[in-house]
């Protein structure tokens, strides 16, 4: 895997399939994505399984990717930018 810039949040690190995760680490890392700003989804009309089953259909449509920032040690959820090839070259 090749380290560049690949969101629009211009994190730089190491793409990690979500398929390589454990489920129930990958469950755990996209409600602490979408719970961050305390949001309540019931307000917002779904539920917060609902935005989780959300965020992973983005994960399996490649419209967010899990990017490993070395820097940081940290793993982020990020939205892909448009156009942006994710080829492993």
């Amino acid at each position: 895997m090749s380290q560049r810039k690949r969101a629009d949040h211009h994190e730089e690190g190491t793409e990690v399939p979500y398929e390589r995760l454990d489920l129930d680490t990958l469950h755990r890392m996209i409600e602490e994505f979408v719970t961050r700003d305390g949001a309540d989804w019931g307000e917002a009309g779904c539920t917060l399984a609902d935005k989780i089953q959300q965020v992973m259909q983005q994960l399996r449509n490649k419209k967010v990717v899990i990017v490993f920032d070395h820097t940081s040690q940290t793993a982020n959820l990020v939205v892909c930018r448009q156009g942006t090839s994710r080829s492993h070259s």
